[in-house]
């Protein structure tokens, strides 16, 4: 996939405040998923089925999509049906989850897709029976192969933490350390790309010291992290591609004593990656609203079932805060306070 599909292009400064205003106003917004259309429509969405198919069900990030998905459900007087893939990159099964949602006749799905290209052909087959499907998270590749995406502007997330990074590091030299995601997914693109951005660093600078893929999963990071560091024992920098990701890099830093050497950044805005901002473990994250991704995608499926009215197509931001007890000048941030009152998980 070309990493660079589909980017929305954004300097370091602009691309985070934009999204820092977006947070206030997408929640005053996202009622529009069929409003003016809807007249005459009843309230109730009894007998719409709706179902949501996450990457995973144990991500914490997942677990709060799935509980805010079945409230915004219930509220609406709709049935939600939740599946999961498997594991991290788990496209299979998410494609025989789409089969088996479809069998069972609801009205539209949501989706974090695991593959953003390999899951398409099951898409596609649901859209053409007259399911609505939008992805919640993570965009599709193409991004119009669903109806609507309702997910965080991760490219702008990515610039916020290599900013802010950067900044951080002052005058020293970077010499970078990467803890990607799952190859496949835009999620896994934007924030690598936009933390490079955010560095003012290309894929083939010197300054990066080594990569190596996660899965997002901590244990794995950490394994990964003793294995960078062996070849790249000077480090100062880290990438990571979320919060788990974090911690299980910092276990293999704080192992090797090097705790006060790497300066670690990452994206995801959970309370628990939020309480490690506050004692030092990570430096700097940036919280996403996986509470607003759900609710804006069922009412989204509810207003199409009780009407046809479709949500508005393409990208639909969610909003992202960069969340650090650490503000650097030119980025606007909150501190672990703020955070921990908006938290999730």
């Amino acid at each position: 996939m070309d990493r660079r599909v589909s980017k929305r292009l954004l300097t370091t400064a602009t691309a985070f405040a934009a999204a820092a205003v977006l947070l206030g106003t997408t929640a005053c917004s996202s009622g529009g998923g069929g409003g003016d259309d809807s007249s005459g429509a009843s309230d109730s969405g009894e007998g719409i089925k709706i179902g949501l198919i996450t990457k995973t069900d144990s991500n914490p990030f997942f677990v709060k999509m799935r509980e805010s998905a079945e409230a915004a459900a219930e509220a609406a007087g709709a049935d939600l049906i939740p599946l999961a893939g498997a594991f991290d990159g788990d496209n299979e099964g998410q494609v025989a989850a789409i089969e088996n949602l479809v069998s069972q006749g609801v009205k539209g799905i949501m989706i974090t897709p695991n593959s953003s290209s390999g899951i398409l052909a099951a898409i596609k087959q649901a859209r053409d029976q007259g399911v609505l499907v939008v992805a919640l998270d993570t965009a599709t590749d193409p991004e119009d192969a669903v109806d609507a995406t309702f997910a965080t502007d991760n490219l702008a997330a990515g610039v916020a933490q290599g900013a802010w990074v950067k900044a951080t590091l002052g005058d020293k030299e970077p010499k970078v350390l990467m803890l990607d995601g799952t190859p496949g997914g835009t999620v896994d693109t934007f924030r690598h790309d936009g933390f490079l951005e955010g560095m003012g660093l290309t894929e083939d600078s010197p300054e990066i010291l080594g990569m190596e893929n996660t899965n997002g999963d901590q244990t794995k990071a950490q394994t990964a992290m003793e294995n960078l560091l062996q070849r790249a024992p000077d480090a100062n920098a880290l990438y990571t591609i979320n919060e788990p990701a974090a911690a299980g890099g910092y276990a293999a830093i704080k192992a090797a004593g090097k705790q006060d050497q790497i300066t670690i950044g990452s994206i995801d805005g959970s309370c628990t990656g939020v309480e490690n901002v506050k004692n030092g473990v990570i430096g700097a994250t940036v919280m996403q609203f996986p509470t607003k991704m759900a609710e804006q995608g069922v009412e989204a499926i509810v207003a199409f079932a009780k009407d046809g009215t479709k949500p508005k197509a393409g990208f639909n931001d969610t909003g992202s805060v960069l969340i650090t007890d650490h503000p650097v000048d030119g980025l606007e941030s909150q501190d672990t306070t703020w955070g921990a009152e908006n938290c999730w998980g």
